[in-house]
Parts: C-alpha cells; structure tokens; sequence
C-alpha cells in the first residue's frame, strides 16, 4: 500500500507538466523515480518532466535549495546542471544587476563543495564557466585572474589542496565550455582573444604547481589536464614551451603518464603550432630522449606506454614534417625522429593482439611523402635520396607487419581480432600503393627479387607467411597502378606455379594478385595458361570461393577473346562446382557473369551450344519447380535459377560498341552470325517463365527475379532485343493488370527508354504504357500510401516517357489531368524517393506545356493545385534535403508557365498563415518577387528556396543552418 502511494506520488511529479507545479519536493521525487522505479516508462515520464523542470522559471530557485547539505549527490547534480542549462540557454532572461550575486553564489557554491561530491563540483564549475564566458570581456574583464585571486585567499574554511583541485577544476572546464558554447560568432572572437590574454594568468601557476617536488600527484595529474583544455585555444606554442618541458619531464612518472601524453599531444597538434619553428626544433630532442623508455616498454610488453610514447612522436612529425623539412640544417634530427617512427611501425608483435601501436604510423608516411613530392626539384632530389632509402625500409616493416601468425597462434584470436587485422592489412596495403608514386618500378623489381630469392633458395625451408606478404604487396600495387609496363610481372607469373600452397590465406592471396594481373594477361595472352589452372583447381575449394571466383570473373572479362581455347574447360569445371552448390549464392552470381563474359567471345553456334549444356539442368530443375505448390523452399530454388539466369545474360554480349566508354544509349554494331544467342534462349524458355510466374504472381521477390531477368537482358543487348519486346510487353501488362509491382514498372521504364522511339515498336509499348498507367491510377483511387515504391517507380516511368518518347502522352485514352493529380498526390508523400521521383516527372512535364495539347491544357486547370503543394512543402511539410527538386518545379514553372505563375503565386501567398504561420506578409511579397524575376539561374532559385524554407521553419540564422 505504502509503495502504490509512492508511486502515485512520483508520478504526479513526474506527469504534472500541465500544471507545472515545478516544487523542490515534485523535482525529488521525480529524481527518485528516474533512479530507482523499475518500470521503464515511469523513468521515460521523469526524465520528460524533469527536462521541462529544468529550463522553467521555477528552475532558479528549486537549483539552489537542491545543492543543500542535506541532499543526496545525485539531487545536488540535478540541481547543478539546471543551473548551467538556465545560465548557458537563457542568459538573456538574467537582469543585468543580477550578475554579481549570482557569479557570488557560485563562487560559494564551488567552495563549498571542493571537499564535497566531485561530479556536483564539476557541474558547479562549468555554471560558472559559462556565466564567466557571458560576461566576458566587458562585464567581467579579468575573470580568470580574479577566479585564481579568490581562490588562493587564506581565509578560506576549505584546506590548501581541496581549493587547489577546485580551482584547476574551474580552469579545466572554462576553454572546454568555451569549445561547446553556443555564443554568437562575433563573441565568440572577442570571447577567443580575452581567454588568450588570460592565459597570462593560468599557465604561471600551471608552471609552479607542476614542478615543485610538494605537489601532490592528484594535483599535478590536474595541472597537466588544465593544460590540455587551454592548448586547445590554440595559445602560442612559445608560450607552452616551459609547461611541454615539464609536462616531458611527468612522463616518467606512471600516474602522471597518460595526461602527460594528452597534453603533449593537444599541445603539439595545434594548427597554428607550425609557426613557431625555434619551439619545434626544440621538441625533437625531447621526443628522441624518450627512445629508451619506448624500447623497455616495448621490451617488458607494456602496450600502454609504448602506445602513447608512438602518439607523442607521431603528432610532431605528422603535424609538421613540412615545417621541420624545411630547416634543412636540422635534416639529420628530423631524420633521427623519422627513424624513431618506423620503429614504432614496426614494433614487435601482431596487430591487433600483442601490439596496437603501428597503426598510428600509418598516416605519418603519406604526410612525409606528400610533403617530399611538394618541394621543387632540386629540394626535392635532396630529400628523395634521403629518404628512399627509408621508404624501402619501410616496404619491409609493412610487409612484415603484415603477415599472419603461425596457424595455431591464429586459430586462437576471436573472429573480432581476425577482422581488425584484415582492416589493419588494408591499410598496409592502401598504404604499399601510395608509397609506389615514390619509389617507383623499383619497388617491384625489389618485391620480385625478394620473392625469387625465397622460392629457389635451397639453403633453408621458407614459411608461407613470408611469401604470401610478398605476393600481398604485388597484388596491393597491381590492383590500382598500372603495371603492363613492369619488366617484372613475366617472371612473377612463372615463380607463382612454383610456390608450394599449403594454406588457405596464401591460396587466398595467390588467387588475388593474378585477379590484380589480368589486364597484364590481356596483352600477354601467352602467359594465361601458367595461372588459369591454379584458378580452376581452386574453384573446387569452398574456403576459396570469394577469391577464386572473383578471379576467374576478372580474367573472363579482361581476356575474353584470348579464351576460347579454354573455353569447354572453364565453363565445364563452373558446371561441376555449380552442380555440387561449391559456393553461396552470390558467387554463384559473380561465376555465371564470369561464363557471360567467357561466351560473348565465341561463335554463336558455340555460345548456344555452351549455353544449352549449361542451363539446361537449371530449366529441367526449373520446369520441375513449376508444378509444384508453392512454398518457402522451393521459392528460393526459383528465386536463386532466375538470379543465375539473369546474371549469366548481363555480360553475355556478342556485339562490340563502337566506344566501350560510352552510357548504355549507344547504338551497337550487328551482330553477323544471325539471331542473338540470348533471345533464342528467352524465347525458348518464355512459356516457362510464364507458368512460374502464374503461381507465383503475388511474390515480389519471384517477380522482381523475373523482370531482372529482362531487364539485364534489356540493358545488355539493347536493339538485338527488339524480336522480344511484343511478346515482353503481353507478358509485363498481364502480371502488372493482376498484381501490380514496382518492378514490372522498372522494366517498362527500360522499354521505353530503348525502343518507344522505334516506330515498329510504338504500338506494344504505347499499349503496356498506357494498360500500366490506367492500372496504376486505379491503385490511387483505392489508397496508394501503401505502395510508395510503385507510385516512386511509376514517376520513374511517366517522366521516362515525356523525356524519351512525348508522344506517349498524346494518346486520347491517357487520361493526363489524373496522372498530374495523382503526381501531386505523390509530392506529399513522406518517402523522399518518391517525392523526388514526382519532382522529376514535374520538371519534365512542365516544359511540354506548348508542345502537348492536354499537357498544356492540364497545366492551366490544375497548375495553381501543383503551385500551393510545392508552397506547403517549402513551408516545413517536406524534408529540407528535398528543397532542391521543390525548386526546380518553381524554375520550371517560371519558365515555361510565367503568366500563369506570376498570378497564382501571389493568390496562393495571400492568405495569412501560409505556408507558415512564421512568416510576415513582406517576407511573403519578398519571395514572390525574387522567384518571378529568376528565369534563367537555377542555381540563384535554389539559394532563394532554401532561404524562404529556413524562414518558415524558425531556423533562419541559427545554428541548424551551418551545414544546410
């Protein structure tokens, strides 16, 4: 009984937002639900409440009686935060006379508790850090100095050390509120320069308290923090240099370590800290001193200083490698730290289980060799001599970095382990590629030797580790820099028969780096047969499958016309491993885009006869599936011999474009050895595919599979599909008239934007357009919110057909006026793929205006309808990402409807309220204006639109804006 009246209490605490009975007694007893009731919506209504609590009126005084005494911490901070939250947000509502006695009460407050609760001091010190950041410069001028002065006074009840952590506290938190201040930009610069000035009165006492021997260690530890928030104000490096010495100094001692390294670091990597050159040179002897405290660490296996050691020197190098160059009187100190660097690359262990230092590195070598390449040429050739020698060094580190662990040492790591060091490896391998624009063809004439050397050495048994690092850093180069010139890759080529797989992440490897090298293949087809066995061996492998297929695909489409005479080989060991199901259904995929390419380069009578030995099991299998009752099971066995089917027939293409480069509109050369082998395989299994799809016409996944089928086909063929399209565009209307699906439309779109220009094919699919249209207009009439795919594909499609074929629209049975409604209806969808589809077919439509009788005639009944549901989703009904697509209808309309448009906008404006309660009349007859007068710029009504939308949301001149 007792419990239900605490709850019912609590609870009218917490739901007592309407009366905003806001009382110290409601606010704890809130508090006390938000902590401790166990049912989560209670908590969800406290937490509700106690928000509106805090940014209240009544928030001012409830804050001071909840940091009594006699209060429990988690009060005391509740009371603490609403205090910065009013003084933070609502500083406008403080009476100017007010400031003293509540900059008084909070220097109070903060005494009292620097021997009390902590996380309450915090939150004390950072109200006062933001009161002090209001008033700053004019109202409190020497805010810090004076904060230092108060709490340095003898007479306070609180000991030395308590007011020492509660005035470093202060100090710690001021810069790092001033980070996250929402203070307007010009006061953020005046804010900015005054806290500069003040430093003047920090650093001194930061200074005496770190280096007298008294110093408790939880002070210092708090100096060193202090220092690292105010470095962030970017504070001259010169003016640092006394605090970063002793701050080196603290690194030997293991409880200051980590802040130590915090504030170096912060200090170091200041942007402006490049200017201060003399202070730089200064840091490198500090940084080299710290190599013997780096190798025990290393040595006695201590990660976390070996890790922050490697942070300190990476931040001086990366952030400044240009600046410390330059002194080219010092380039054997700035060598010694480069050298300091790669030892921390190259520190002992494995990523990510015995080290995770050499990953900091990596950045270091792009910056260096950036900035290298950036010097004119004789600086320049200085430097490289220098500094090649280093980076071959450094090829060697990464290589070695890079290689697995002994098989049993790696079947321990967890699977989180194994994938951060496949990431780490991607990056050595981004890292090998990058370092290529330095060193050259060298690089891989010195990864050749190495590789020959350890495949004939005799003297001593290689690991595979070893050798499959070398191979990853050809196949790093080779994947993204061209190497048909290379003298190398021929004798490469003949050394990988030779090596010795034992092991699934060398096979891995090996199968790669000849993917890398198939371009080279295909200008030295002589050296195909030296690889492809190995490929085909490994296909039969499942723990090769993503390697093995997806180099057998790359080798197919870059060498197809060197393939024939492997041709019945390939495609009848992909039979082999098809039929056993090797591999998951994706590699199934990527295996029959590999057969497609392999056949394109074949006769035709060839290609049918590859084909048929091919697919035949498939649509056996499939002709079996059709008779069955439809279930789960047997769906993706469907769903899966499409998908082959359709990938198989978007790389098997006979005829060759005139430019490979061009978009798929291009026309194509015929093709002259007669029908195209992919349509006489359509049309032989076009009654089965009809039979499937009559049981499975309610399926999307099943349907979708089909249209993919056709609309790969489409794509790839282009005019040698034209003998299909009648019979396609029956099949399409028939399954789109009884269940309509957003991928029947797709493929319409395709057709349309093929072949709706031909006039053999105008009258199929003028039909299927206009059944699909009537079709999809009849799902609007029964409520279309539950279909936005097919309304977003079906804008697809009419903005297609006005782009490609306008005649389309000409048709008297196209009913245009309730397309255009239904259009609208689309804008005020909530999916933004939709509304920016319905965006598209408007900036279509509205330009056929004087070309398309009904278009123009619709236009003139229904435009100003069009005009007020543009206005409403400017005016905050639409996302603002979408303003854009909203204001290329405004410059289509101004254009191509100007009368029309300079009449409705100034009636639609007219009524008070719209689009936004926000707006004021001026506002209103301003934006009008400006659009009107717009009719060439688009970009210019853009600019305008998002402006108008900021202004109807509230937000114009806010923080939101700053990335809008």
């Amino acid at each position: 009984m007792e419990r239900r009246r605490e709850e019912q209490l609590g609870a009218a605490g917490a739901g007592a937002a309407p009366a905003l009975d806001f009382t110290v007694e409601n606010v704890e007893k809130a508090l006390h639900q938000l902590y401790y009731d166990p049912n989560i919506e209670n908590k969800n209504l406290a937490q509700k409440w106690l928000m509106q609590a805090q940014v209240s009126p009544q928030a001012w005084h409830f804050s001071w009686q909840l940091l009594q005494p006699d209060k429990v911490p988690e009060i005391q901070y509740f009371g603490a935060s609403a205090l910065h939250i009013k003084i933070s947000r609502y500083w406008s509502d403080i009476p100017t006379d007010q400031y003293e006695s509540l900059k008084a009460q909070l220097f109070t407050q903060i005494t009292r508790f620097a021997s009390g609760s902590k996380i309450v001091l915090t939150r004390l010190c950072v109200a006062l850090a933001s009161l002090a950041l209001s008033m700053m410069p004019d109202a409190w001028p020497c805010a810090v100095a004076d904060m230092v002065r108060l709490f340095q006074a003898e007479d306070s009840p609180v000991d030395g050390q308590g007011r020492c952590l509660a005035l470093l506290e202060l100090l710690t938190v001021l810069p790092e509120e001033f980070q996250t201040s929402r203070l307007p930009q010009y006061r953020k610069g005046l804010v900015r320069a005054s806290l500069a000035v003040e430093c003047g009165a920090v650093f001194p006492l930061l200074e005496q308290l770190l280096q007298q021997p008294s110093s408790p260690s939880c002070v210092r530890q708090k100096v060193l923090k202090c220092f690292s928030s105010w470095v962030q104000l970017e504070v001259p490096l010169q003016d640092c240099e006394a605090l970063i010495q002793a701050a080196f100094a603290a690194l030997q001692d293991s409880e200051l370590f980590d802040s130590s390294v915090e504030a170096i670091v912060n200090a170091i990597s200041q942007p402006d800290a490049q200017r201060y050159v003399n202070t730089l040179l200064k840091l490198i002897p500090l940084v080299l001193g710290l190599q013997e405290q780096l190798r025990q660490a290393v040595q006695n296996g201590d990660m976390e200083t070996s890790h922050g050691i490697c942070r300190i020197a990476v931040a001086l190098g990366e952030n400044h490698s240009r600046a410390l160059l330059d002194q080219v009187e010092h380039w054997q100190s700035f060598l010694a730290l480069v050298n300091m660097i790669m030892f921390c690359t190259g520190i002992p262990g494995h990523y990510p289980v015995n080290e995770t230092t050499s990953s900091l590195t990596l950045t270091f070598w792009y910056t260096l060799q950036d900035d290298i390449l950036s010097f004119e040429a004789e600086k320049q050739a200085v430097y490289q001599q220098v500094y090649r020698p280093v980076y071959f060094q450094l090829v060697d580190v990464l290589l070695h970095k890079a290689q697995f662990p002994s098989d049993e040492e790696y079947g321990f790591w967890s699977s989180d382990e194994k994938e951060q060091f496949r990431i780490y490896r991607v990056d050595i391998s981004d890292t090998l590629m990058y370092v290529y624009e330095m060193l050259g063809a060298e690089l891989l004439s010195n990864l050749y030797d190495k590789l020959g050397r350890l495949l004939t050495s005799s003297e001593e048994p290689y690991s595979w580790q070893h050798t499959e690092a070398l191979l990853y850093g050809f196949q790093s180069i080779a994947e993204t820099i061209d190497v048909n010139y290379s003298d190398v890759v021929p004798g490469l080529i003949g050394l990988i028969p030779r090596i010795s797989i034992s092991n699934v992440q060398l096979a891995d490897t090996v199968m790669f780096t000849i993917g890398a090298l198939s371009e080279w293949l295909a200008d030295h087809p002589v050296m195909i047969n030296s690889v492809l066995p190995l490929v085909l061996h490994a296909l039969g492998n499942p723990e090769l499958s993503v390697s093995s297929v997806s180099t057998l695909k790359k080798i197919c489409r870059e060498c197809k016309y060197d393939l024939p005479p492997y041709a019945a080989n390939i495609v009848a060991v992909s039979q082999d491993v098809l039929m056993k199901q090797v591999h998951k259904t994706s590699q199934c995929m990527w295996l029959m885009q590999a057969l497609g390419f392999l056949l394109s380069a074949l006769q035709v009578e060839e290609i049918l006869k590859n084909l048929h030995s091919l697919i035949s099991p498939y649509i056996q299998q499939l002709e079996k599936l059709a008779e069955e009752i439809p279930n789960p099971s047997n769906k993706l066995a469907i769903v899966h011999i499409l998908g082959l089917l359709s990938n198989l027939f978007t790389t098997l293409d006979v005829s060759h474009h005139e430019d490979d480069h061009e978009g798929p509109e291009l026309r194509k050369l015929p093709v002259p050895q007669g029908p195209n082998p992919v349509v006489v395989v359509l049309q032989q299994v076009f009654q089965l595919i009809q039979k499937v799809l009559s049981k499975w016409l309610n399926d999307a996944q099943v349907v979708e599979a089909v249209c993919a089928i056709f609309e790969k086909s489409v794509k790839t063929l282009l005019d040698d599909f034209a003998p299909m399209v009648p019979q396609l565009c029956e099949m399409l209307g028939r399954m789109y008239s009884t269940i309509p699906q957003a991928s029947a439309l797709d493929l319409t779109r395709q057709l349309v934007h093929i072949f709706a220009h031909e006039p053999a094919h105008f009258p199929p699919i003028e039909a299927l357009f206009l059944l699909v249209t009537s079709v999809t207009l009849t799902l609007f009439q029964q409520g279309p919110r539950d279909h936005p795919d097919i309304v977003d594909s079906f804008m697809q499609l009419l903005a297609q057909a006005l782009k490609r074929k306008p005649d389309l629209f000409l048709c008297e049975r196209l009913d245009v006026k309730a397309v255009f409604q239904c259009a609208v209806l689309a804008l005020k969808f909530p999916e933004a793929p939709t509304v920016k589809a319905s965006c598209g077919f408007f900036t279509e439509l509205l330009p056929r205006c004087g070309e398309v009788e009904s278009v123009g005639k619709v236009v003139q009944e229904d435009g100003r309808m069009l005009l007020i549901a543009v206005l409403e989703a400017i005016g905050g009904q639409a996302s603002r990402s979408l303003m854009d697509c909203f204001a290329d209808i405004l410059f289509a309309l101004n254009k191509h409807c100007f009368s029309l448009l300079s009449m409705w906008i100034k009636e639609a404006l007219q009524p008070p309220g719209f689009p936004s309660a926000r707006l004021s009349p001026e506002q209103k007859d301003t934006f009008s204006q400006q659009i009107l007068r717009e009719r060439v710029n688009k970009r210019r009504v853009k600019e305008m639109v998002k402006e108008f939308t900021l202004l109807c949301r509230g937000l114009h001149g806010t923080d939101y804006t700053a990335d809008y």
